[in-house]
């Protein structure tokens, strides 16, 4: 049974769905501007299989307020995740997930001992930030004031959602249900703080951050996988293969129908990929 509960961080809490279990741990992770939810039917695909441990980052649609003056980057993300791991005592078994952003490519270069298996679906990688469309959308608007409380109001516009090539619209084949949406920005809209802390991490981007975890990545010497939507527009697919062919025990899985939010417009093809990729490694 699923419960929800709190990590008490260095920076303050942050919540996370944990179905439990004695099954291999699976740590989820989403993207900015969503939370745990996107992995809802993932999560559902899988199971009693695995023990599904699902936080929600402070990315902006977050609830839990951090402690007063923390400053996140990318780099401080992939830190922040470490320290999730090393709190909740998650082993060298753990398969660490991740969907659209690209922080555990830098958790690897900084403690490549912590991640014991990688997958990798329809991340950030390379050259590409900010990525597609959306993200460049995204990083303009935390460099305009009011930017970011505007482009969650026009996100709350249910006919704006499904303009293609637009917002999460680019991101997937099939349209974003309208509950998530309405659940991730809800704080972007309320919330000065998350904001703040949305626009505080987007500004700390480098563009070249992610090129500097090539060499990490292809020391890394453990069980990797690589999903990528072959209709990705956000994230090239190209960038998919590279990645699997860098890593030294890299396989790589490619989805039709699908984009950037593969727990979305996959779930079950991902799960099933991830339950082999588990038993095999």
């Amino acid at each position: 049974m699923t419960t929800t509960q709190q990590a008490e961080l260095s920076t303050g809490p942050i919540a996370y769905d944990d179905t439990g279990g004695d099954g291999t741990p699976v740590l989820l992770l989403h993207g900015l501007a969503q939370d745990g939810a996107v992995w809802r039917h993932v999560v559902d695909e899988l199971g009693t299989s695995v023990r599904c441990i699902v936080p929600t980052l402070p990315y902006g649609s977050h609830r839990l307020p951090l402690r007063p003056g923390t400053r996140l980057s990318p780099r401080t993300m992939a830190s922040l995740i470490g320290e999730f791991a090393d709190v909740l005592k998650l082993g060298d078994d753990t398969v660490f997930v991740e969907n659209d952003t690209g922080r555990l490519q830098q958790l690897v270069a900084e403690r490549p001992d912590r991640v014991g298996r990688l997958v990798l679906a329809g991340c950030e990688a390379f050259d590409n930030y900010p990525p597609g469309v959306p993200g460049k959308m995204l990083d303009l608007s935390a460099r305009i004031p009011g930017g970011i409380a505007f482009h969650a109001w026009i996100l709350a516009v249910r006919p704006v959602r499904r303009i293609p090539g637009l917002g999460y619209a680019a991101m997937a084949q099939r349209p974003v249900p309208h509950d998530l949406i309405d659940r991730w920005i809800r704080p972007l809209r309320a919330d000065p703080a998350a904001r703040d802390l949305l626009i505080g991490y987007l500004k700390a981007a480098r563009r070249t951050e992610l090129m500097e975890t090539v060499d990490a990545l292809r020391a890394y010497d453990r069980p990797a996988l690589v999903v990528w939507g072959r209709q990705d527009r956000v994230n090239p697919p190209a960038h998919g293969r590279r990645l699997a062919e860098l890593l030294p025990q890299g396989r790589l899985v490619e989805l039709d129908d699908c984009g950037t939010l593969i727990p979305l417009d996959r779930p079950k093809a991902f799960a099933a990929a991830l339950k082999e990729f588990v038993a095999q490694t």
